[in-house]
């Protein structure tokens, strides 16, 4: 399926009515240092490039980032971060992911697990699977893919039940963590990685050295 056609499909979906209300509500109430803004409000697709070799996977769009913007890991302090350290490592054209025309592009594709902002960030069995779906086509869509990279460790395992599909892996037998390399049975390479939080940042768990130097590694591996 092309990206542009899956994109269309992701918007319009309704399936999940929790989500769904909450999604509505954020959109509707604003944080009030974004009163003048039009929120997104709606499932936020993946972006980027259909012939991507990288993949960023993450949770879920954040409540006044994606939700709001429209765009994944776009307008939040997550985004400021990664965007800073794929700008460094020469994966995307600028360090700042603002807003959906915001000249933005990417050497890669990032999207989310849930497509949805969850309440409390944490999305049910139920929800996490019904976006399954929409995940397996973008990978089905991304050709040229080769490596994955988790962010936290839902992304993570996402990427491991995508697989576990086809192939009879244990979830048990590929544990998550900041670095750690796996290669699959369809010769995708899964990479862990700690998310770039807020939490994770402001408690010395994850710094910008240490993403830069993850995403060099990967950089060098592609090439």
């Amino acid at each position: 399926m092309n990206i542009n056609t899956l994109e269309k499909e992701i918007i319009q979906c309704r399936m999940c009515e929790r989500l769904v209300r909450f999604r509505e509500k954020i959109a509707k109430e604003k944080r009030k240092s974004y009163l003048h803004w039009e929120y997104w409000g709606k499932p936020v697709p993946g972006y980027g490039n259909q012939y991507a070799k990288i993949m960023i996977l993450g949770l879920a769009p954040a409540a006044h980032g994606g939700n709001r913007t429209g765009r994944v890991f776009t307008g939040d302090k997550s985004a400021e971060f990664l965007f800073k350290c794929l700008y460094e490592v020469g994966f995307a054209n600028q360090p700042n992911s603002d807003f959906r025309d915001d000249g933005l592009e990417i050497d890669g594709y990032i999207t989310a697990a849930v497509k949805c902002v969850p309440p409390g960030d944490k999305p049910t069995a139920e929800e996490k699977n019904n976006c399954e779906s929409f995940l397996i086509k973008e990978f089905q869509s991304l050709k040229k893919l080769k490596i994955v990279v988790g962010l936290g460790k839902i992304g993570f395992d996402s990427c491991l039940k995508f697989i576990r599909k086809t192939y009879p892996i244990k979830m048990k037998d590929y544990k998550f963590g900041h670095g750690v390399r796996y290669v699959m049975p369809n010769d995708l390479i899964l990479y862990g990685a700690f998310h770039p939080s807020p939490r994770n940042v402001n408690t010395g768990k994850l710094n910008f050295e240490m993403m830069v130097q993850f995403f060099n590694k990967i950089k060098s591996e592609i090439n």
